[in-house]
């Protein structure tokens, strides 16, 4: 059968094979019923995005990136975790590499001559990474999910883990169906001897006008006998993360979105002080602020994520972690990272 006619059946039948008590009528829905991004609120986004004056949403100065080498990867022994940029992260656990919503095109967009455009471009190169035991992607945004990347990745990576419905899109784009995991919220897959579970988020999917909904999204827990990680993905605050963390927690490095946050889509993102309010719910140790630092996705200074989250975290007492991209973080040692956007600020 032809990856086409894969795609096809998988999405014809998605009424049929769904269980998820998440999906009805053709679409996935939060615990709490959220706000849709129907056609006013589109226009109203929109219009504030043509009239609103945007201060600092943009740094003026070169992001400072740490180039990753393969053979420093490959011979890292301690459970390591490296930001590659925005919330794509590469993951060293029980010795296999994991990677995290791979995002390395130019642009988080579905066009390649508009769209928002990296500030900086990513610490390695998808061709000098070493094999990937496996490919965790949180939901199908442009800015999580890219095909280019995707297709990049398909003879680098054993496995594809995906939440529900989101194999179609891995399978158009060349992946082969026995590589792609589809999981519900609860639901959990082994590599080797590391579990990876999706878990809630509240979110929404979408990659055009008429497909909103139609995929799940999810945050993950990453266990291994040593480690054990928590990622959000993206996501509102809601008190899905205090069960994540009965449940899973306490975790020995949380990786938290913090960034792209705004009034008129509080509900499916978090402002930094429900972030830290996140990673004390699953009773994370370490937490690494991710979301950030690479894409314009909203109308805050693009430095407003790191200087909120370090003040809270400070007052909370919270060991947080701000490594510049490509900076290597060993998760079960003391770190010491720095404010390095505090210079570049304009």
């Amino acid at each position: 059968m032809s990856a086409c006619s894969l795609n096809a059946n998988i999405t014809e039948n998605l009424n049929d094979k769904v269980q998820s008590s998440n999906f009805a009528n053709g679409k996935f829905y939060n615990d709490k019923r959220t706000p849709g991004f129907e056609w006013g609120k589109t226009w109203k986004i929109l219009k504030r995005y043509i009239t609103e004056p945007q201060v600092n949403t943009e740094p003026s100065a070169v992001i400072p990136v740490t180039p990753m080498l393969t053979e420093d990867l490959l011979s890292t022994e301690q459970d390591s975790v490296w930001r590659l940029g925005h919330s794509s992260m590469l993951l060293k656990i029980s010795n296999e590499f994991v990677l995290l919503d791979p995002m390395f095109s130019e642009r988080a967009s579905p066009f390649s001559m508009m769209g928002p455009k990296r500030f900086h471009q990513p610490p390695i190169s998808i061709h000098q990474l070493p094999h990937i035991k496996a490919v965790v992607i949180s939901h199908n945004h442009y800015d999580h999910l890219d095909e280019a990347s995707i297709q990049q990745l398909a003879d680098r990576v054993d496995q594809f883990i995906v939440p529900l419905g989101n194999g179609a899109d891995l399978i158009s784009w060349g992946i082969h169906p026995e590589k792609i995991k589809e999981l519900d919220w609860w639901q959990q897959t082994e590599i080797s001897d590391i579990t990876i579970t999706a878990t809630p988020s509240q979110h929404f999917s979408g990659r055009g006008l008429g497909d909103g909904n139609k995929t799940l999204w999810a945050s993950y827990v990453i266990n291994s006998p040593q480690t054990k990680i928590f990622f959000t993905g993206d996501s509102g605050y809601f008190n899905g993360f205090k069960e994540i963390g009965k449940r899973f927690g306490p975790f020995d490095l949380t990786l938290i979105e913090t960034g792209a946050y705004d009034k008129m889509w509080s509900d499916v993102h978090m402002q930094p002080k429900e972030s830290l309010q996140t990673h004390l719910d699953v009773k994370g140790k370490k937490m690494l602020p991710v979301h950030n630092g690479t894409f314009n996705l909203a109308f805050h200074e693009w430095t407003d994520p790191f200087d909120q989250i370090s003040q809270l975290a400070q007052e909370k007492d919270v060991d947080l972690l701000t490594p510049k991209m490509g900076d290597r973080v060993t998760i079960h040692d003391k770190n010491q990272t720095l404010a390095w956007w505090q210079p570049l600020k304009n």
